[in-house]
């Protein structure tokens, strides 16, 4: 265990926890909404420290970022617990471990340590991932600020959920450290509040002001987006989503629409027809999107990073694998147009 931070102490023993826009009021004895934080005594403690489940190398492409650093390799990890209960998680196993099993699981791995594996595996960023890195924060927090000393960037595949707070204490406004959190890919799991309270247990707007903080602090930002048959597809919801992000994030901001396959809680429905997600990619540039992606379907090919001045493949991907790529120093190097992102 470890003392939590981003909450304050009130009467009666009582917290608020203000890591996520839950804003957890907890008794003693209690734990929040994502159930490994635990208010012991007045003081709030996080139950996953030093405690991951999953390890692994990954390309950054899984993840999904397709501009940041293209083709190079994310050592992942994972704690149990999420703030989230998706009735179509993929990974519900561990992000709903605490809930549905009662269990915290882990191995017990230090931040050093975790550096020091991504530095053996020549990974160029560690990835907070597979379940919601915002339930541990402390323990990725730490482990950042280790990694940026050695070089290694930082990465959150998170659900967006977490407060002003959180960002600004991660990006060093706080307390004056460098930022560390260098991106992230946020799913924006639809654009209807009434959807995120029934499938997630959660709201919209909270996950639209992090999206824009980001933005804001200077985190490289790309948006996925699960398209679900029945939930979000309808061609409005899907042209609003893309709307927000090329006026509100920014033209230059990668969407992903990928394809939702029946997992979870959710067994009630097929996966996504390849017309709905090829329609996708086609509001995402009509909304002035420079970079649009379908994920999940090979056979769309679509997943290659076009110049958006020429319309050269510049990066060219089959899967998670960077099989072409034609950029210099950030460049288009067919007509030397700037191709948004980092380590382009």
């Amino acid at each position: 265990m470890k003392e939590a931070l981003l909450y304050e102490k009130l009467d009666n023993q009582r917290v608020r926890c203000n890591l996520c826009a839950h804003r957890c009021l907890i008794a003693p004895g209690h734990k929040g909404v994502c159930l490994v934080r635990e208010n012991r005594d007045g003081v709030l403690y996080s139950l996953v420290y030093g405690l991951p489940l999953s390890q692994a190398v990954d390309p950054i492409e899984k993840k999904p970022l397709f501009h940041f650093y293209p083709g190079s390799s994310a050592f992942s990890i994972a704690t149990a617990g999420c703030n989230f209960r998706c009735a179509f998680c993929q990974n519900a196993d561990i992000s709903q471990m605490p809930r549905d099993r009662g269990q915290i699981l882990g191995r017990s791995v230090a931040p050093e340590e975790v550096v020091r594996t991504a530095q053996r595996y020549h990974c160029r960023s560690i990835s907070y991932t597979y379940t919601e890195p915002t339930i541990f924060f402390e323990y990725s927090y730490d482990i950042s600020r280790l990694a940026h000393q050695v070089g290694i960037g930082n990465v959150y595949v998170t659900n967006g959920y977490m407060t002003r707070e959180m960002l600004e204490l991660f990006q060093g406004l706080s307390d004056g450290h460098e930022p560390w959190l260098d991106a992230a890919n946020v799913d924006l799991k639809a654009f209807r509040d009434e959807t995120y309270r029934q499938v997630c247990k959660a709201r919209l707007q909270p996950v639209l002001d992090s999206l824009k903080a980001m933005k804001e602090l200077g985190v490289w930002v790309e948006v996925t987006t699960l398209v679900v048959p029945g939930m979000n597809d309808s061609e409005k919801e899907l042209r609003d989503i893309a709307t927000f992000i090329a006026t509100e994030l920014g033209v230059e901001t990668p969407w992903h629409v990928s394809r939702f396959h029946p997992d979870y809680q959710m067994l009630d429905r097929g996966p996504t027809p390849p017309e709905t997600l090829r329609r996708a990619y086609e509001l995402g540039c009509e909304a002035g999107l420079r970079y649009v992606y379908v994920g999940n379907l090979p056979s769309a090919r679509l997943e290659d990073t076009r110049c958006p001045n020429c319309h050269q493949t510049v990066i060219g991907r089959w899967g998670f694998q960077v099989t072409q790529r034609h950029t210099q120093n950030g460049h288009c190097a067919f007509c030397g147009t700037v191709i948004d992102g980092i380590g382009m």
